[in-house]
């Protein structure tokens, strides 16, 4: 792509440098001044496909430390630099052809190679018109653009010269100066909207409507809560968008990344050679918890908390939660991390709330331990039986295993219930097992009970 670019812009050099001379030989010839001005044209062209060509060979360079945007604004300043040479002539032109129109000097000769040369331009600038457009178009190159629109502005420029001469071979005074003006009227007009645009690029205006889009898109995404800003950038033919989304915090690392890849995909339908950056940015909802926010809290201090209580009396609410710190810390490093907690929460859930945070060690390594005796286990099943005869909601309990660690017994089973009993029930029943445990094993320090309906147990 690269050397295609660069292959059309050489040939823009060589088809700009036979109009010039072509046009000023035959200018100077015949003293015309609209053919002068078309020649200067020619000339201030010849001078901006050459910025192009070396702008086209700097711009592909890769992206670098000082450049991480890569080298394309570099087409855009080239792009500038013609619009103000384009100026430039067009304001020579116009001052001179109205000296003459003022002064009444307008002797020139029309012959037969002054229609001819207009003719010659006008069909090479159509050619190179043509070439540069549909290269600029595929590339997205705003320097190659520049170059074509000054080669379509030729077409129509010696279209406006022949009539000039036209008119002047006619007997008509001032047509040759009237037609340079109109020229550079025309010109200046090219110019202008060419040079809004290269500024807009040099300025990192987005395109219109671009921005929101893509906001729209992003938004059905399931997962995004919120576009909060959407930046898109153009340099050369490459684009890059940097939005930032929000989310809810309470998914997943890896359901947030999974969100971050659909946006990339939704944005490269819109702008397939975009080089997309996201930031997710975790967003609290006003349906969350007491309990999902004081977990949210404490996993962003790098703690971990269960067993978390909520009651409310009143107006206040008083919340109780076991927060786990590490077993190699002292008492006092421990409570200074359940403080710097306890002022987080209240910071994001209010003052009115008190807290009542248990601390509890959390073992750097597993400890050794043993199987519960069989006959031990044996009792436990027949407690457990007489439990299942009290609960009536009970289908079965299975899966009875114990280990036993510093004479501690940690007991888990499976516990059966018809599948369409309400979680805050199973919950209840699974907090009455555990009482009546306690009572039966006072060495018990820990059950894990699972949960699992009827139904699928029925289907395992």
């Amino acid at each position: 792509m690269d050397k295609r670019k660069e292959r059309v812009a050489a040939n823009s050099i060589l088809a700009s440098s036979f109009l010039m001379l072509l046009k000023l030989i035959v200018g100077i010839l015949t003293g015309s001044i609209g053919i002068l001005s078309d020649a200067l044209h020619s000339g201030l062209d010849l001078v901006a496909t050459l910025i192009t060509f070396f702008a086209i060979r700097i711009s592909k360079k890769p992206a670098d430390v000082s450049h991480p945007y890569g080298h394309g604004k570099v087409e855009s300043i080239s792009a500038l630099a013609e619009t103000l040479l384009l100026f430039a002539s067009c304001f020579w032109v116009i001052s001179e052809a109205t000296r003459r129109l003022i002064t009444g000097h307008i002797d020139i000769e029309v012959t037969w190679f002054s229609f001819a040369v207009m003719f010659i331009s006008m069909i090479v600038s159509y050619w190179r018109a043509t070439s540069l457009h549909k290269v600029a178009k595929e590339t997205k190159s705003q320097a190659l653009e520049a170059d074509a629109l000054n080669f379509k502005s030729d077409i129509y420029s010696s279209g406006v010269v022949i009539l000039g001469l036209t008119f002047s071979y006619f007997g008509v005074k001032g047509a040759d100066s009237v037609a340079a003006i109109a020229v550079a009227l025309f010109v200046l007009y090219i110019s202008f909207q060419l040079g809004k645009k290269t500024v807009e690029a040099l300025i990192d205006t987005a395109p219109p409507g671009l921005s929101n889009q893509i906001k729209e898109k992003v938004l059905k995404i399931e997962g995004v809560i919120e576009v909060e800003r959407v930046r898109v950038r153009s340099s050369g033919a490459s684009y890059y968008v940097d939005m930032t989304v929000g989310v809810s915090r309470k998914i997943p690392l890896e359901r947030s990344e999974e969100i971050n890849e659909k946006i990339y995909v939704e944005v490269k339908k819109i702008i397939p050679d975009a080089d997309v950056v996201v930031d997710i940015k975790p967003i609290a909802l006003k349906d969350e918890t007491i309990a999902e926010q004081i977990q949210i809290i404490t996993a962003n201090q790098d703690l971990s908390v269960h067993d978390i209580s909520v009651q409310q009396i009143n107006n206040k609410k008083f919340v109780n939660f076991d927060l786990e710190v590490g077993n190699n810390l002292t008492l006092k490093e421990a409570h200074e991390k359940a403080a710097e907690l306890e002022l987080a929460i209240k910071e994001e859930l209010g003052e009115n709330l008190e807290l009542n945070i248990h601390l509890e060690p959390t073992q750097a390594f597993p400890l050794g331990g043993n199987r519960v005796e069989a006959k031990r286990i044996e009792e436990i099943k027949k407690f457990l039986t007489h439990i299942k005869k009290q609960i009536s909601e009970i289908k079965d309990i299975t899966d009875v295993s114990g280990r036993r660690v510093k004479n501690q017994i940690y007991l888990s089973f499976t516990c059966i219930l018809d599948e369409k009993i309400s979680l805050e029930k199973s919950h209840e029943i699974s907090e009455k097992i555990e009482y009546l445990l306690k009572q039966q094993i006072p060495n018990l320090q820990k059950t894990s009970i699972h949960m699992e309906p009827y139904e699928n147990k029925v289907r395992d």
